[in-house]
C-alpha cells in the first residue's frame, strides 16, 4: 500500500513539474517572439539588415509565435484540471504574450487579402501629382515613382472613395492650410514651394522606420481649390493600407480644417 501510494506521488510530482516546465516554456518562448519580432524591426530601422532580413525575421517569430501559444493553452488546461494557481499564472501570462505577439503578424496577413496588392495611392488617377524635391532622398530606393494604369486600376476597385478635397479658399490659402495639417499630422516636411503650390513630406512608421513619401497639389478651381494628394512607399508590394489611410486621414484633417476655419 506504502509502495502504491509512492508511486503515486512520484507520478503526481513528475506530472506538476511538467505542467510547470510547459507553461514556464510557453513564457519564454513567447518573450523571445516578441523580442525577437521588435528587434526585426528595429534592426532595419537603424540600418543592421535589410529590409527582406527585417520582415522574415518577423514571419520567423509570427511562427514560433504559434508553438508558444500552444504550449501556453496547453499548460492552462492542464493545470486548472490539477488546480495549479501558480501555473495557471504563469501560463495565462505566456497565452497573454503569444497573444499579443501574434496579432500584429495575423493582422497584416488578413489585411493583404482585403486590400489591393499596391504601393501607391492617388487621388487624381489620370494625372498625379509629381514628386520633385524628395526624388534624391529615394535614390536606390526599389519602388519606382511612376504611377501606372494597373495601378490606377487597382486602385478604382479597391479605394473607389479616394478623391480629391475641395476647399473654399484661394490657392494661397489653401496651401498654408496643407503645409499646417501636414506639421500637425507629424509628417516631415521636405519642401513647401509657395511658387509650384506643392508641399511634400516624409511619413515615418514607429517599428520598421518604413519611408513613404507624399506630395501635395494645389491647383485653382473655380472661385476656391482643388487639393490632391499621393502617397508612396519606397519599399514593399503590398503597403497593407497604409497609404490609402494615410490619404483619408489628411483629407478629412484637412476638411475638418476649413470647417473650423
Amino acid at each position: 500500500m506504502a509502495a502504491s501510494q509512492a508511486v503515486g506521488n512520484r507520478a503526481t510530482g513528475a506530472g506538476a513539474r511538467f505542467v510547470t516546465a510547459l507553461a514556464w516554456t510557453g513564457l519564454v518562448l513567447a518573450l523571445v517572439c516578441a523580442l525577437g519580432t521588435v528587434a526585426g524591426g528595429l534592426g532595419y530601422r537603424a540600418g543592421w539588415w535589410a529590409y527582406g532580413i527585417g520582415t522574415q525575421m518577423v514571419r520567423w517569430f509570427a511562427s514560433a509565435d504559434l508553438a508558444a501559444l500552444v504550449l501556453a493553452l496547453l499548460a492552462l488546461v492542464l493545470a486548472l484540471r490539477s488546480a495549479k494557481r501558480r501555473v495557471c499564472i504563469v501560463a495565462i501570462a505566456a497565452l497573454v504574450l503569444a497573444v499579443l505577439v501574434g496579432a500584429l503578424p495575423l493582422t497584416l496577413w488578413l489585411k493583404v487579402g482585403e486590400v489591393p496588392r499596391i504601393h501607391d495611392i492617388s487621388t487624381d488617377t489620370v494625372n498625379p501629382p509629381r514628386f520633385v524635391a524628395i526624388l534624391p532622398l529615394r535614390q536606390g530606393v526599389p519602388n519606382s515613382t511612376n504611377y501606372t494604369a494597373d495601378v490606377a486600376a487597382l486602385q478604382k476597385k479597391g479605394y473607389p472613395d479616394i478623391g480629391p478635397v475641395s476647399l473654399a479658399m484661394a490657392p494661397p490659402q489653401a496651401l498654408k492650410a496643407v503645409e499646417q495639417v501636414a506639421r500637425s499630422i507629424g509628417w516631415e516636411i521636405v519642401t513647401v514651394d509657395p511658387l509650384e503650390l506643392r508641399v511634400e513630406a516624409t511619413a515615418t512608421s514607429l517599428l520598421f522606420g518604413f519611408k513613404d513619401d507624399v506630395v501635395i497639389r494645389v491647383a485653382a478651381a473655380g472661385a476656391g481649390s482643388r487639393v490632391d494628394l499621393r502617397s508612396l512607399s519606397r519599399v514593399g508590394r503590398s503597403d497593407f493600407g497604409v497609404n490609402a489611410k494615410r490619404v483619408r486621414a489628411f483629407s478629412s484633417a484637412l476638411a475638418a480644417a476649413q470647417a473650423g476655419g
